[in-house]
């Protein structure tokens, strides 16, 4: 199984960008499709973005279409998160989680391993 690291997370203004990575520990990185997540102030878990497993297939949530991209880079074990466009409503925890399958799914139960999060603050 993977252990999963989130960085790059911090305080920028409106209209800013972030670059977040999720590294993973342990074998078979590739295996595995990935995740972002948010959790915002008194709000559910929701659904970022989600990368297949090589990286062939990308989905976004609405919220952030056109201004986030994941990628990733089995060479390096690395998931990223490019951020663009922030907006205050962006600000929350992010979370990278990795799903035993080869799509992955806009749901927090596929996945069955999760970072510590990081937060990312928008100020406006």
């Amino acid at each position: 199984q993977v252990q999963l690291e989130e960085s790059g997370g911090g305080l920028v203004q409106a209209g800013g960008s972030l670059r977040l990575s999720c590294a993973a520990s342990g074998r078979s990185f590739s295996s595995y499709a990935m995740g972002w997540f948010r959790q915002g102030p008194r709000k559910e878990r929701e659904f970022v973005a989600r990368i297949t497993r090589y990286g062939g297939t990308t989905d976004y949530a609405d919220p952030v279409k056109g201004r986030f991209t994941i990628s990733r880079d089995n060479a390096k074990n690395t998931v990223y998160l490019q951020m663009n466009s922030l907006k205050p409503d962006d600000t929350a925890v992010y979370y990278c989680a990795a799903a035993p399958t080869p799509y992955g799914s806009r749901q927090t139960s596929s996945y069955e391993r999760w970072g510590q999060g990081t937060q990312v603050t928008v100020s406006s």
